[in-house]
C-alpha cells in the first residue's frame, strides 16, 4: 500500500468525524492548520455572522493563526483574553466577558474515539465557554489529541497535557518538576475543573474541525 500512514489517519478521522457526528457535532476535517484556518474564516463566520469573538486558551489556535487573523477585525467586536499588556483583573474580566461571545473558539485537552471531548482547566474559563455561554463553539483538534477511551483522555491529560502545560507557564508546581501528576496541593495546581463533553447541546452548537497534524499540547 502506498502512503500507510495517510492512509491509517485518513480512516481514524474520518471514523472520529462520524462518531462526533453521532453526538450531535458539527464536524470538519481540515489537512493542514491553515486549512483549519480557512474553514473558520470562509466558511463557520460568514454562515454564523457573529457580532462578538472570543477565545480560550488553545496552543492549536494560535497554531492555526486565527488569534492574528482575527484579533484586529474591525467588523466584529474581539474580546481579547491572549492581550498581554492589560492587568490580571482586566484579564478575568474579559475571560467573563467571553462567556457571552456570540462565537467561542478553543481547543481540546483530549478527544476521544467515541466522540467525548475532555477537558482539565485551572480557572474553568475555557470549558465555562465550551459547556454553556457563547451561541456558537468552535474547537480545534489536532490528531494527537485522540484516544481510545475516557481513561486514556484522563492519562493523557494528567501525565502529558498538564504538566507540559504547567512547564509552558513556570508553574510552581511538583509535575513540573517531575513530568508526572503528583495530585499536589500547590497554590499554583492548573488542574482544578474537569468536563467530559458527551454531546453538543443544541445539535452542531459546537463545530469541531479535525486537524490531520500533530497540534497543541
Amino acid at each position: 500500500m502506498n502512503k500507510p500512514v495517510e492512509n491509517f489517519w485518513g480512516i481514524k478521522l474520518a471514523n472520529v468525524k462520524k462518531a462526533l457526528e453521532s453526538n450531535n457535532f458539527e464536524v470538519f476535517i481540515a489537512e493542514t492548520a491553515e486549512e483549519a484556518k480557512k474553514i473558520v474564516l470562509e466558511n463557520i463566520i460568514p454562515k454564523l455572522s457573529p457580532k462578538s469573538i472570543s477565545w480560550g486558551g488553545s496552543m492549536t489556535l494560535v497554531a492555526t493563526k486565527l488569534y492574528w487573523a482575527l484579533k484586529d477585525n474591525q467588523n466584529v467586536e474581539i474580546i481579547d483574553t491572549f492581550e498581554q499588556k492589560i492587568s490580571d483583573e482586566e484579564k478575568l474580566k474579559r475571560r467573563r466577558q467571553s462567556l457571552q461571545a456570540d462565537l467561542f473558539l478553543t481547543g481540546t485537552n483530549a478527544l476521544t474515539e467515541a466522540g467525548q471531548l475532555v477537558n482539565l482547566d485551572m480557572i474553568g474559563n475555557r470549558i465555562g465557554g465550551l459547556t454553556f455561554g457563547p451561541e456558537h463553539v468552535v474547537v480545534l483538534i489536532g490528531r494527537n489529541k485522540i484516544v481510545a477511551d475516557l481513561n486514556e483522555a484522563i492519562s493523557r491529560i494528567k501525565n502529558y497535557a498538564a504538566p507540559v502545560n504547567a512547564m509552558r507557564l513556570d508553574m510552581k508546581t511538583p509535575c513540573a518538576k517531575t513530568s508526572y501528576c503528583e495530585e499536589c496541593k500547590s497554590p499554583e495546581r492548573i488542574c482544578n475543573t474537569w468536563a467530559i463533553t458527551e454531546k453538543s447541546f443544541p445539535k452542531k452548537r459546537v463545530k469541531v474541525i479535525l486537524i490531520n497534524e500533530d497540534s497543541g499540547l
